[in-house]
């Protein structure tokens, strides 16, 4: 049975955002203001590992800070930026977590001292031969201090026989499977990587310190840039790790390497630009503002709801993934389809509701919607509304926000969602529920589920009209597991022994 807890948790889950900082001042610093950009990525949990030298011993020291909670909370001391984790170089993660439960263990970045020095590690993604790895590594000796498959890279890394650390790291790299977006701090340098089929985001930006030296910074989303007032630079390639050292900052250089020899087609995961990322960031090299349009103006063009006996539609969005697609769809469903229609604020989105809010006594599902949605009254009642939403999972939440809309006494309630249904569960890092649980499994047709939900008329955008909506380009495919089952990379791969071995 599903705990009415988890029922309202009715979306796909974010996965993590991490941050990279190097010669900057008030490295730290700048990483909490970085990871505040990314709290949609991450709620759980927030960490940063400094960097800084040790005049007396004459070596690096690193400094740690981590907890449970939001980053304005877990960061409240300022004390903490300004001394605990003084440095000029730095890491910092926010946590959902998709694999090894919410312990304080895992919260990341994970650091420790191996034979080559510090190391560092924040991951974003999931790996999918995680069994098998973990189970080589105890036969081989592995102790393991988290439930987190995250901790592998630090074991792989510690353990390999390669001379050099980007070596290490590199063969590390070859040997895990699955999705990952990487930031690693060692004593000398910040590494930054992205698996070879690139399903998650990574991008690099510089800004010019205070003594004209240049920063460098990575990120999982652009928006990490701009609050630190970074230039974007590049998105990181796929199967690429990056080096930003010392020499980096003295030439403007910054290493780039591969993981595998061969670099396999890319596989970005779509629902990035679906749900997860921020509309005002740049991800995979593309804006997904305009992406959104897209998916709107597709929605409209394969299902628009016509005005038959209404002066207008009126169009509005499930706040806030669903803004920027709802004016795509009222511009075409106007302009294109000639239905006079106009996008309206129908619904207002408080956004000091906790995650784990729960009112003894009530309907939690019901209440808790109420808490984080309420309706403009006098905008929907007696109209034609048409409702855009992202996606559906197992439908909780979509059927108590239209039971929410029409309390409003709207004439219609018809809704458009800016994706094809979920029928798979994801592998790479987004947190889904099982395959029985999702409502598209559990119904015969999309009609069904409209009713299920209690709209008068329910469509999603096709899987053509989703491919139609996102960028093309040579070598850059998508990944569509979660409408399609298609999986680009195989799940637990039985491994005896860590190798780059299939």
């Amino acid at each position: 049975m599903i705990s009415p807890e988890l029922e309202a948790l009715d979306k796909p889950q974010c996965n993590c955002g991490i941050v990279g900082v190097y010669n900057h001042p008030q490295a730290s610093v700048m990483t909490y203001y970085a990871l505040h950009a990314l709290q949609h990525r991450g709620q759980e949990a927030a960490g940063i590992v400094a960097s800084r030298f040790d005049d007396i011993k004459q070596k690096k020291r690193f400094g740690v800070h981590k907890d449970e909670g939001l980053v304005l909370d877990v960061f409240s001391d300022a004390d903490v930026l300004t001394n605990t984790l003084r440095g000029t170089a730095a890491i910092g993660h926010n946590r959902y977590s998709t694999t090894g439960g919410n312990s304080k263990a895992n919260i990341q970045p994970f650091h420790i001292i191996y034979r080559l020095g510090n190391l560092a590690l924040a991951h974003n993604g999931n790996l999918t031969n995680t069994k098998a790895l973990r189970h080589a590594l105890q036969n081989d000796g592995a102790i393991f201090q988290t439930t987190t498959d995250s901790e592998l890279f630090l074991h792989l890394i510690a353990r390999s026989k390669q001379e050099t650390e980007l070596e290490r790291i590199r063969e590390a790299l070859r040997i895990a499977r699955g999705a990952f977006s990487l930031a690693l701090l060692t004593d000398n340098a910040l590494y930054a990587a992205r698996d070879p089929h690139g399903f998650r985001p990574l991008c690099i930006g510089k800004k010019t310190n205070p003594d004209g030296t240049t920063c460098y910074v990575v990120a999982s989303e652009s928006c990490a840039l701009d609050i630190i007032s970074a230039e974007y630079v590049r998105e990181i390639e796929h199967n690429e790790i990056v080096v930003i050292n010392d020499e980096t900052v003295r030439t403007g250089v910054i290493q780039s390497h591969r993981i595998d020899d061969g670099t396999p087609p890319a596989h970005h995961c779509i629902f990035e630009y679906i749900y997860f990322s921020r509309p005002d960031s740049k991800i995979f090299g593309h804006n997904v503002d305009k992406v959104r349009r897209k998916l709107g103006k597709n929605l409209a063009l394969e299902s628009p709801v016509s005005n038959d006996g209404f002066d207008k539609v009126l169009v509005i969005p499930v706040p806030d993934s669903g803004n920027t697609a709802t004016l795509g769809y009222a511009r075409v469903n106007e302009k294109d389809n000639n239905i006079p229609s106009r996008y309206e604020i129908g619904l207002i989105r408080s956004h000091y509701v906790g995650r784990t809010f729960i009112a003894p006594g009530q309907d939690q599902r019901e209440f808790k919607v109420k808490t984080k949605f309420n309706v403009v009254r006098g905008v929907l009642e007696d109209r034609k509304v048409v409702v855009i939403d992202d996606s559906i999972v197992r439908g909780t939440t979509s059927k108590s926000l239209v039971n929410l809309i029409r309390e409003a006494k709207p004439a219609e309630v018809h809704m458009r969602i800016t994706s094809p249904p979920i029928t798979h569960p994801c592998m790479y890092g987004m947190d889904f529920p099982s395959k029985e649980e999702l409502i598209a499994n559990s119904h015969e047709s999309v009609e069904s589920i409209g009713k299920e939900i209690g709209v008068d008329s329910l469509e999603y955008l096709s899987i053509a009209g989703l491919m139609d909506s996102v960028p093309q380009q040579d070598g850059i495919g998508y990944c569509t597991a979660c409408f399609t089952g298609t999986y680009p990379v195989q799940i637990e791969i039985n491994a005896s022994k860590y190798s780059t071995e299939e």
